[in-house]
């Protein structure tokens, strides 16, 4: 699966089967599909500029398309929660989720590790830093409501 992507920004495959990082190009995601990809994730805020029509590029080739925005500056605890249950629902899929640039979608695979995988904090972390995570803030947000959770 990560072949198929490797030229997409900050690619990682942090879960096998899942890759994560930045805006596809029309390609990448004919390139995902033919690689036996079934699902897309979006979580780019709807209003962020894009190359292309995603919804409508992802369906014409037979994939899900699912839209999750994670909208910088207004991450929620139920911004994590909405992204962990959708992340339970694509256990056994082949899966490309992503933002622009892979920080906003690593940070959030950081309760999944965590509580469904029973990877340590810091190498839940780690992980999600080689998928792009930048933001301190989105990290300490995504180990809080793992933590609480994991209680």
């Amino acid at each position: 699966m990560l072949d198929a992507l490797a030229t997409l920004p900050n690619v990682a495959e942090p879960v096998p089967g899942w890759v994560t990082g930045g805006q596809p190009s029309e390609q990448q995601i004919t390139d995902f599909k033919a690689a036996g990809g079934e699902v897309i994730v979006d979580n780019r805020d709807p209003m962020e500029p894009r190359p292309l029509d995603e919804p409508a590029t992802t369906r014409a080739l037979g994939l899900e398309y699912i839209s999750l925005p994670i909208v910088h500056g207004a991450v929620t605890a139920d911004t994590m929660q909405k992204m962990h249950e959708t992340l339970r629902q694509l256990v056994g899929k082949k899966a490309l989720l992503h933002c622009s640039s892979g920080n906003r979608t690593s940070a959030a695979l950081i309760p999944y590790l965590m509580i469904d995988k029973k990877i340590q904090e810091e190498e839940a972390v780690e992980i999600a830093m080689r998928g792009g995570l930048r933001s301190a803030e989105l990290m300490e947000l995504a180990v809080q409501y793992a933590n609480g959770l994991s209680r």
